[in-house]
């Protein structure tokens, strides 16, 4: 916790980091437009290049850099002192944080040259544009209502989809934009809602409470929501001047660290996993100790105060670091990696298209005749990988779905010692009052589903594993499917121009590999932050969205539904028969969980059998969408490929072409294009310096 950094320097950074990415944005648009205009003037004098997939990259990647922001999601439980976090990162008492009522719809704050709030509905309802008083008052709740709606399952406000905040704040002039989320024990729909600005968020800024370290429903949350999947997680433990507070004698230095020894380690005990990437430890990096309140008041009376003692330099220099750095650095790699690929791309499409002009008709017709046994090459080493995709899908959705029947039937074996931890309260006397059974019911069944859904979050992270391994093969054999590509690309070009190709022995993976399998290498992501750890990390689609919606979302619903639905009749009756002679609630609860265990074995069997279908088609999607991906691009390479030669074919066929002035066009494309992907390399280069 030893980075420190001053709000000024922080924002500097900021703006040069935005300053880069602007830039780089500029040097791939105008890559863009040299190579719009350069198909343009083909159709009329050699034909075109073919380009047409990079024109697309290039102008997704330009549009992400020039539009994107680097997004913050604030996720905590209820009342963890989330919005006075925000405040004090503000310097204004700006978002809803009085003592009792609570956020209760996700919030989103960006710049604005005004200050303004936007609620935004999802039952088609206009827009409505509030001042902040009115926000607060109509779009918070007091915590007990909060807990009431969460037992009735149900919303605060179902027809909300979220508020837009917008403040001339610098931080978010920088790029920078928040989400403050509601308490994760809101409901469950809500945590889904919270969920799925996970998958579109750069990093998470998880809030808790020195006073309350790490509750049941905060490790659950991490475990079934968090774990696993690559993201970033900054842990913010709030209100830690709050444990001097705690102290009969706030002026013991001595009891002080020892109270504060004790809850780091309690911290440390239950975070520490949370915080390992790549097999390093970055737990210093990730958990700070935060004062937001007395921040706030720094700032409200002053907006450049320091901050000292509120933990807030050294959490903010963290964050410096990971935006200005890991995340920009991420981002500007694959930028760069695009304008290479572009270059290299029409660098090779015009070294063909150069020697051609020179030939007749019949000799061209001849050339091209000659190299169509090398396209079938290319359309057998697509056909190859595509059926090994599909060999390794089955094989991994029939063992994943294979495993979860496994698992679920050998539930019965730890049920009751793992059940105990999750039945609420029992009274049996409670049973013969029908309000107090149906309260019961309630909780028992929210207990029920909760232990479901710890249970199939934990049999989940071993199938997140093993797809990873899975996708890191894939990554591997695109690799050599992509180097057995070049070679066949390579001798089309020889046996086209006359000219023996170098073999090329000396280049990186990165820039020889032909730009569908660097796509499927995952060198290359399109799609806004999607920087999960794994290989494929970086391709354009997120097969981990794909598996946790349905694992967390869809299937555990309805495991739980039927597990208990099916159940709760006949366990009040074996209830009711235990008689009167039940006097302790010890043994009341063991003989609950017998009970349940009972029926819960008769329809285990049911449970893995309807999910195995399920459970094996979603595992097939994530493959499917991944060979969908990569066979469209192995395509689009090959059919650009000849339509390049018939472009040119129909041309020389149609009307003389000016050899020299072609040559000289050509040659000026290849110039532009060659010299904003030096642009981007400039600009990548000189924030890896920094």
């Amino acid at each position: 916790m030893s980075a420190k950094i001053e709000a000024t320097g922080f924002l500097n950074d900021l703006d040069r980091v935005a300053q880069v990415r602007s830039q780089v944005a500029n040097s791939l648009g105008r890559m863009v437009d040299t190579l719009k205009q350069s198909e343009l003037e083909g159709a009329s004098s050699s034909g075109q290049l073919g380009l047409e997939r990079d024109i697309e990259d290039l102008a997704v990647a330009s549009k992400n850099l020039q539009q994107g922001v680097f997004r913050l999601l604030v996720l905590g439980d209820m009342k963890r002192g989330k919005s006075t976090f925000l405040n004090a990162l503000i310097g204004e008492n700006l978002l809803p944080s009085d003592v009792n009522p609570c956020t209760a719809i996700l919030t989103v704050l960006r710049y604005g040259l005004e200050k303004k709030v936007t609620v935004h509905f999802n039952d088609g309802t206009r827009p409505e544009q509030l001042d902040f008083k009115t926000f607060k008052q109509r779009y918070t709740i007091d915590p007990g209502e909060a807990k009431q709606l969460e037992q009735q399952k149900k919303q605060a406000f179902p027809n909300i989809d979220c508020a837009i905040v917008e403040y001339p704040l610098p931080l978010l002039q920088r790029g920078v934009e928040i989400v403050d989320s509601p308490g994760l024990n809101d409901t469950e729909a809500r945590n889904e809602l919270s969920l799925g600005y996970i998958n579109n968020c750069h990093a998470i800024l998880f809030v808790l409470r020195a006073s309350q370290p790490c509750t049941l429903g905060e490790r659950r949350y991490l475990e079934n929501y968090i774990k696993g999947r690559g993201l970033t997680v900054f842990f913010l433990v709030n209100a830690w001047d709050q444990v001097r507070e705690s102290l009969i004698d706030p002026d013991d230095t001595e009891e002080l660290e020892e109270a504060a020894t004790k809850l780091r380690r309690v911290f440390k005990a239950n975070l520490a996993e949370y915080c390992v990437a790549d097999g390093y430890d970055l737990y210093e990096e990730r958990v700070f100790e935060l004062s937001s309140l007395k921040a706030l008041r720094l700032r409200v009376k002053n907006p450049d105060a320091a901050l000292a003692d509120t933990g807030f330099p050294e959490f903010m220099g963290a964050l410096n670091i990971f935006l200005t750095q890991e995340r920009a650095i991420s981002e500007l790699r694959q930028a760069r990696t695009l304008a290479r690929q572009a270059a290299t791309h029409v660098g090779e499409a015009i070294a063909r298209r150069i020697p051609l002009l020179d030939q007749d008709v019949n000799e061209l017709k001849q050339r091209i005749n000659s190299v169509e046994p090398e396209f079938v090459k290319l359309t057998e080493i697509r056909d190859q990988f595509q059926d090994e995709i599909r060999n390794l899908r089955d094989r991994r959705a029939r063992a994943i779905a294979d495993s979860f029947r496994t698992y679920v039937l050998n539930l019965e074996h730890t049920f009751e010692q793992d059940f105990l931890q999750y039945q609420p309260n029992l009274q049996f006397m409670d049973f013969f009052s029908q309000g107090k059974r149906e309260a019961f019911a309630a909780e028992l069944e929210k207990s029920f589903q909760q232990y479901v859904n710890d249970k199939f979050c934990a049999w989940s992270l071993t199938v997140q594993k093993d797809m990873e391994a899975a996708f890191t093969q894939l990554s591997s054999r695109a690799a050599n499917y992509g180097a057995s590509y070049t070679q066949v690309t390579d001798q089309i070009t020889a046996k086209l121009t006359g000219q023996k190709i170098q073999t090329r022995t000396n280049a990186s993976t990165e820039d020889d590999s032909p730009a569908w399998a660097k796509w499927a290498m995952g060198l290359v992501s399109l799609a806004r932050g999607n920087l999960a750890g794994v290989a494929m990390a970086g391709a354009g689609f997120d097969w981990q969205n794909i598996l946790l919606n349905f694992l967390t979302v869809t299937s555990i619903a309805v495991v739980a539904s039927s597990m208990f639905g099916i159940m709760l009749g006949p366990l009040w009756l074996g209830l009711i028969g235990l008689g009167m002679g039940v006097a302790q609630a010890d043994q009341s609860r063991k003989e609950l969980v017998k009970a349940t265990k009972k029926e819960l074995v008769k329809h285990l069997p049911q449970v893995a059998q309807e999910q195995w279908q399920p459970i094996y088609s979603a595992i097939q999607e994530c493959f499917d969408s991944y060979e969908r991906e990569v066979i469209k691009r192995i395509n689009d390479d090959i059919q650009s490929r000849k339509a390049e030669l018939e472009n040119l074919l129909q041309q020389k066929t149609s009307h003389e072409i000016n050899r020299e002035n072609e040559i000289n066009r050509l040659k000026g494309i290849e110039k532009s294009v060659l010299s904003d992907s030096q642009n981007v390399e400039t600009a990548y280069q000189n924030l890896l310096r920094v």
